[in-house]
This record gives C-alpha cells, structure tokens and sequence, in this order.
C-alpha cells in the first residue's frame, strides 16, 4: 500500500464487498440471515477499528502493521463468505 488515502478505500471497498455478498445470502438463503448479520457486523467493526488505527498510527512500523492486519483480516473475510456458501 502506498499511503493512507489507497488503504482507506481499499478497506472501505473490501467492506463494502462483504456487505453486499451477506445481503445477497440473506435475500436467496434465508436460512443464513442470521450468519451473514454477524459477519456484516464484524465487518463494520473491523473497519472502524482500522480507520481508527489509522488515525492513531505514527510511523512506517504502525502503517505496515496495520497493512498486514488487513490482509490477514480479507482472507478471514473471504473463509466466512465461503463457509456462508456452503
């Protein structure tokens, strides 16, 4: 990631993403409303937790921490969104 701006909207795009693949189960599965409910409200936590951290971070060490949490915190994303699938 090269600064600030391009990770702010990388995270806001990747929780935009999830929210709209949950609110596509809820409306074709039923049956999965309340899985994709949880995972949407993690999502918006995780992305205020990480706007936060942002704001917070001083230095390259914060923002590469930062940048690897996020990472990790996708493929988490992308697991739950195939687990929903299932």
């Amino acid at each position: 990631m090269a600064n600030k701006r391009i990770l702010k909207r990388n995270i806001n795009e990747m929780v935009f993403d999830v929210v709209e693949e949950c609110f596509f189960f809820e409306m074709t599965a039923p049956e999965k409303a309340a899985n994709s409910a949880k995972l949407i409200d993690e999502a918006a936590d995780f992305q205020d937790e990480m706007l936060s951290k942002m704001n917070q971070a001083k230095g390259k060490a914060a923002f590469r921490a930062i940048v690897q949490e996020v990472e990790a915190k996708a493929n988490y994303f992308v697991e739950a969104l195939n687990a929903l699938n299932k």
